[in-house]
């Protein structure tokens, strides 16, 4: 069995992007450990995207089930404090995204990324999906102030996708699918060594999401012990890849 822990803000993440892997990693008799930047309080995803209010955009219903019955498990009502993440406790890092404001905590903290370092140069399994991969394309190496990217292939939340997403709700709820003024697959890669070669944002038409017995609409990116996917339809393949790397 392996230990991985999954650091979250305090509101508005993901929760497809987070139970499956959840769900798949702990039926495998795995740990998932959960992470806020306290520690001590459950944390609660973004509400949009459990409510139903944005049709086919929100979660689905087996990741709204796999949520409802994270919520209710002990890792997840008593998280650790980010300061509380050591790369010696645990066997695998997992990096879930999400969009709405309540994600800047997460996706811009000095601290979590020192921790995100540690647990990088450990060479331990580390898996990002979506904007996650904000989190270690931030995060910078001490010893050579490049992040810890700079040298991997990876894939995040493709612009067509962030940008279509904005432009189909904007009239309703603003900046909620523009999370920053840069695009996320922007600033993935300008982290990275060599953007042309080392980012695949995968096909351009994306026919549905992935499911656990059906991967027609998933693209992850591998890379060692790297594992990376683009949005919430990828969460299952994606925890399976991670998984066979523990």
């Amino acid at each position: 069995m392996a230990r991985i822990v999954m650091p979250l803000p305090d509101q508005d993440f993901d929760p497809t992007e987070t139970a499956v892997p959840w769900r798949l990693l702990t039926r495998d008799g795995h740990e998932v450990l959960f992470a806020t930047e306290k520690g001590g309080t459950p944390p609660a995803a973004d509400r949009r995207l459990l409510d139903g209010s944005l049709g086919n955009l929100g979660a689905a219903a087996e990741p709204l089930a796999f949520y409802e019955e994270m919520t209710r498990s002990p890792a997840f009502e008593r998280p650790l404090a980010w300061d509380a993440i050591s790369g010696s406790d645990f066997d695998g890092l997992i990096l879930p995204g999400g969009h709405a404001p309540g994600m800047k905590q997460y996706l811009g903290s000095p601290l979590l990324q020192e921790k995100v370092c540690a647990f990088w140069r450990t060479g331990r399994p580390v898996g990002a999906i979506c904007h996650g991969v904000l989190v270690l394309a931030r995060t910078r190496d001490p010893a050579t102030g490049k992040s810890v990217l700079h040298g991997a292939r990876t894939t995040c939340l493709p612009k067509y996708m962030e940008r279509g997403a904005y432009l189909m709700t904007f009239w309703k709820l603003g900046r909620y699918y523009r999370t920053y003024r840069a695009y996320v697959e922007d600033e993935v890669r300008a982290a990275l060594d060599d953007p042309k070669e080392h980012f695949d944002r995968g096909p351009l038409v994306v026919k549905k999401r992935g499911t656990e017995t059906d991967d027609i609409g998933a693209f992850i990116v591998e890379d060692g012990r790297y594992v990376s996917a683009r949005w919430p339809g990828d969460a299952y393949l994606f925890a399976r890849r991670f998984a066979a790397r523990l």
